[in-house]
């Protein structure tokens, strides 16, 4: 017989948690059976319009659910650290929404904790486990592009409206906490190893945010990158990586849609006239792949997890952190690279 599907309950009925048990209802080895909300009310009406059988009237209630195996975390980012480490002290396996924390120094009590309890704690980053990232992890893996030298990755849109928990700084908002976060990420991926150096240059909310960023990333390889993100452009969301024998561009979606397909285009050599190969991979529900991913981590370990590492989300924290420095104060902000996490 094959094993009960994952039981997972989630802290908030944020929108972003209404997509995911959207996306995640179809699977047969995850399942969401419960929500919370600090308003009792709100969690049963939320419970009831999406088919959830159980709910909690305050997060405390749900860590205590024996019914619950792991936990979904949508919460602001500013809540991130305090729930994760109640949730992993309940017992429970974790997935958090990206950015994993405010700040490195919470992400590393994050794991410390999972550790000392033995369960998992990861961050969500959909676009890990979308087939699209994994074909790219497998071209770089072979060597197609050569020694990467080079890389670019952008993300951004248009946030309209004027409240919104983005643009808080109370919570951690800012352009760089959201959008940036999947830049770095995927730069991190690529690069396998912390940036050394790190310049940054915004343009500022009147609540105190970035609103719009660019910066430009030092590794010790000698690699290169340059992230942007923003709250105020036409949405997009790609990204460019340039190595010594060949170039590949793409998207990076969550959710890749029919308007936005994924595609990679790889050109290997080093001329001009060479024709981009044109690689077409599926597409499915980011939120739906991250969770079955997720699952079989739970059940079989870490080799099966395609997302972040925890040394991963450490170095995107400690870069998030220095990005923001060099931002604010206008000048490069090294990060230590050694090998204590």
């Amino acid at each position: 017989m094959p094993p009960s599907p994952l039981r997972i309950g989630i802290l908030s009925t944020a929108n972003i948690a209404r997509a995911f048990v959207s996306g995640v209802r179809p699977s047969s080895t995850v399942t969401v059976t419960a929500v919370a909300s600090r308003d009792r009310a709100k969690a049963a009406a939320f419970a009831r319009e999406v088919g959830i059988p159980h709910s909690h009237g305050s997060y405390e209630a749900l860590l205590a659910d024996s019914e619950i195996d792991a936990v979904y975390i949508p919460l602001p980012n500013s809540m991130h650290a305090e729930w994760s480490i109640r949730a992993v002290e309940a017992g429970k396996h974790v997935l958090c929404e990206k950015p994993l924390s405010a700040t490195a120094a919470e992400a590393r009590a994050m794991f410390d904790a999972a550790r000392k309890h033995g369960v998992y704690l990861v961050e969500g980053y959909p676009y890990r486990a979308q087939p699209q990232t994994l074909k790219m992890r497998e071209l770089l893996d072979a060597g197609a592009l050569g020694k990467v030298e080079m890389m670019q990755a952008s993300f951004g849109f248009t946030l309209s409206q004027e409240v919104n928990i983005r643009l808080s700084p109370v919570l951690a908002g800012g352009a760089l906490m959201d959008a940036g976060s999947y830049a770095v990420s995927l730069v991190r991926m690529v690069a396998r190893e912390r940036p050394s150096r790190v310049q940054a240059v915004a343009h500022w909310t009147d609540s105190g945010v970035d609103r719009i960023l660019v910066a430009t990333l030092e590794f010790p390889s000698g690699l290169l990158a340059q992230i942007s993100c923003s709250f105020s452009t036409t949405a997009h969301r790609q990204a460019l990586i340039a190595g010594s024998e060949g170039v590949l561009q793409t998207t990076f979606f969550n959710h890749p849609s029919p308007a936005a397909p994924p595609v990679l285009q790889l050109r290997r050599g080093k001329g001009w006239d060479t024709a981009a190969e044109v690689i077409e991979v599926p597409a499915t529900n980011g939120f739906l792949a991250e969770a079955e991913v997720f699952e079989r981590l739970v059940r079989q370990g870490p080799a099966s997890w395609t997302g972040a590492s925890a040394e991963e989300s450490i170095d995107i924290m400690l870069t998030l952190e220095a990005l923001l420095r060099s931002a604010r104060s206008g000048k490069a902000v090294d990060i230590d690279t050694s090998t204590e996490r």
